[in-house]
């Protein structure tokens, strides 16, 4: 039975050169779900409201299957505070089938607090619906639209941090990376510094900074599937925040957030990319919705 309760984070905001300008303490409303002894999913309540979705076309890294920006109504919801990791994974995956098995352990980077990657589009959802057959409640992977809006929290600069990333606050690739004598990827963003390149995934909350809803790793560490079928552009894309799934779309799904894999354009919170629902990479992994709880509101 899901628990409320209340999460206390901080938060921190950068300027330009990636230098701390400001450190806060927050508190969200929250709930605690079981998943077996000693395992446990949290989740977090997003308010409702409405965002310019998309990059804008002065961002540095804009690309047009980031426009238009558009506005999008989001319904309030919750959804995890951190990806979902390999202890919750194995969790799940010993609960009877709903309908495709799971293997037990895929990860690549071993530990029970590592996000869990090498999972399929259709693995994670399969993990979405043992979630619901457990608890009672209907868990999801997040629209599109919902992932880059709890991403933001609030924000419309590239990074929920501000107008750069660094090392600091997230796992990604800070170093520039050379081919053939040229960039091939930059480990700066902007004016920012580049950083560290760990070369594979940390703890979730390992930097122990959220963005304003009491997300972490929202950038970097993992890229994450959403439920929407890929789209080129936001041309004809829903308004209400809703999955934007159609028959004639390419199969392939949509992911976000960027990776310890990616440089930090490719972390930004516009940022979107896509895989064959099939695919299971080193660095991509999930985190869960839940639209509405018994007894809880997410407002």
């Amino acid at each position: 039975m899901s628990t409320p309760c209340e999460f206390e984070f901080e938060t921190v905001t950068v300027g330009v050169m990636g230098q701390l300008v400001q450190r806060s303490r927050h508190v969200v409303q929250g709930y605690i779900q079981p998943l077996a002894e000693g395992v446990n999913l949290e989740l977090v309540a997003v308010p409702g409201g409405s965002f310019r979705m998309g990059a804008s076309t002065s961002e540095e890294g804009c690309h047009p299957s980031q426009l238009p920006q558009h506005e999008v109504e989001i319904t309030p919801f919750w959804i995890s505070r951190y990806p979902i990791t390999q202890g919750q994974w194995a969790a799940v995956a010993t609960l009877p089938p709903v309908k495709r098995p799971l293997t037990l352990h895929p990860a690549c980077f071993s530990g029970d607090h590592l996000p869990v990657e090498q999972i399929s589009w259709f693995d994670a959802n399969e993990f979405c619906d043992r979630l619901s057959a457990l608890t009672g409640q209907s868990y999801h992977l997040p629209s599109e639209a919902e992932w880059e809006y709890a991403c933001r929290a609030g924000t419309e600069t590239p990074f929920c941090f501000g107008p750069t990333l660094t090392t600091d606050l997230a796992n990604y690739s800070g170093m520039d990376w050379e081919y053939d004598g040229k960039v091939c990827s930059k480990g700066s963003y902007g004016k920012g510094p580049t950083g560290e390149d760990r070369r594979q995934t940390t703890a979730v909350g390992s930097f122990q900074v959220a963005n304003r809803f009491g997300l972490f790793d929202m950038h970097g560490l993992v890229r994450e599937w959403c439920s929407d079928t890929w789209h080129d552009s936001y041309l004809g894309a829903p308004a209400d925040g809703s999955a934007w799934i159609t028959d004639s779309a390419s199969p392939e799904r949509v992911v976000r957030g960027g990776s310890w894999n990616s440089g930090p354009n490719g972390c930004r919170s516009a940022f979107r990319s896509r895989f064959d629902p099939n695919a299971t990479l080193y660095d991509i992994g999930f985190r869960v919705v839940c639209r509405q709880v018994a007894n809880l509101d997410a407002e």
